[in-house]
């Protein structure tokens, strides 16, 4: 199996070593051809491997034939895998999903060096496991070490009426309507997300609300 490490499926980079060498030539092994994965500025928006790292935290392995988990996932069944060769550039890998804090996600695939093979089965219940511990430590380590975990203020916990607030506004609620819900006024709801929005380095209303479910701290399901 060679190693295919991503600290950020949002991001066109790939890892690298402190001189900008990318790891996963230098280290994993993967031919600096014109077709390598990390050259694909679309990959993450059209592998379904890289979608489906959204949906499940943990250990799956893939193919065109379908997803494999050990828990039934309904969201990967939706996903489409026509012509998934192309798409994920691999025709089988195992994947570790790495979710990291501020909503961050990393992925390594596990891709057979013999390219033919499409049942990767066996070696998914044999090796998934340690596969799921090795491709989390290295991501969460990368991560770590290059100083790519987003910071925050200090003192950046938030209140229990400033979180009330943010749940109100996380479903669309005006500060109007959120002051009637609480019996407070419009000013102490607008004062509750503005020290909010400060604990949280976030510039506005949105972003606030988007920062507080990365924290968990709200929840945006319905």
């Amino acid at each position: 199996m060679r190693a295919a490490p991503a600290h950020d499926i949002a991001d066109k980079r790939t890892p690298v070593d402190t001189e900008g060498n990318i790891l996963a030539r230098d280290v994993f092994g993967w031919n600096a051809d014109e077709k390598v994965w990390w050259r694909n500025s679309r990959i993450a928006l059209d592998s379904p491997i890289t979608s489906a790292c959204r949906f499940e935290s943990e250990p799956f392995w893939v193919s065109a034939g379908g997803f494999r988990t050990r828990q039934p996932n309904n969201y990967l069944a939706a996903i489409d895998l026509t012509n998934f060769d192309n798409r994920a550039m691999t025709r089988a890998a195992i994947v570790v999903p790495v979710h990291l804090p501020f909503g961050q996600i990393g992925a390594v695939s596990f891709n057979p060096l013999d390219t033919s093979l499409t049942d990767l089965d066996a070696a998914y219940h044999e090796f998934g496991d340690a596969f799921g511990v090795f491709g989390r430590t290295f991501i969460a380590s990368y991560v770590h070490a290059t100083g790519l975990v987003q910071a925050l203020p200090p003192g950046s916990r938030l209140s229990k009426r400033e979180v009330e607030c943010l749940r109100w506004a996380a479903i669309g609620k005006t500060d109007l309507e959120i002051s009637m819900i609480m019996s407070r006024s419009r000013a102490t709801v607008r004062f509750h997300i503005h020290n909010a929005s400060i604990k949280l380095n976030a510039v506005n209303r949105s972003q606030t609300v988007f920062k507080a479910s990365q924290l968990g701290y709200i929840s945006l399901s319905t």
